[in-house]
């Protein structure tokens, strides 16, 4: 059986996305299976900041693909709006930043 990949795919499988941006709108669109207006919506509320100025030209790193797949889920399963879902990324970023601190510091 032949697997065709996507240029999604081809990205994901061979660079380091955390690194420099690399996705383009369509390639996180078809990565999270969301369409282009809600990722939009997404930078507008400030939960995804993309580098280029215009959609076309705009970036995304790799995180970005967590940070959506977790909106969608806060939206979908507890019905959070985007306000509410950025400050859910927030506090789940800080309560992960503050595990690592204290993982290391018991080590």
């Amino acid at each position: 059986m032949t697997r065709h990949l996507s240029s999604a795919d081809s990205v994901l499988e061979g660079d380091n996305l955390d690194e420099r941006p690399l996705l383009t709108l369509g390639d996180l669109c078809r990565s999270c299976t969301v369409h282009a207006e809600w990722v939009i919506e997404l930078v507008d509320e400030g939960i995804l900041t993309p580098a280029g100025r215009h959609h076309e030209q705009w970036r995304f790193y790799g995180s970005s693909l967590a940070r959506v797949r977790t909106v969608r889920r806060l939206q979908r399963d507890l019905g959070v709006n985007l306000a509410g879902a950025a400050l859910a990324l927030e506090l789940m970023e800080e309560l992960e930043a503050l595990r690592r601190r204290v993982e290391g510091g018991s080590a």
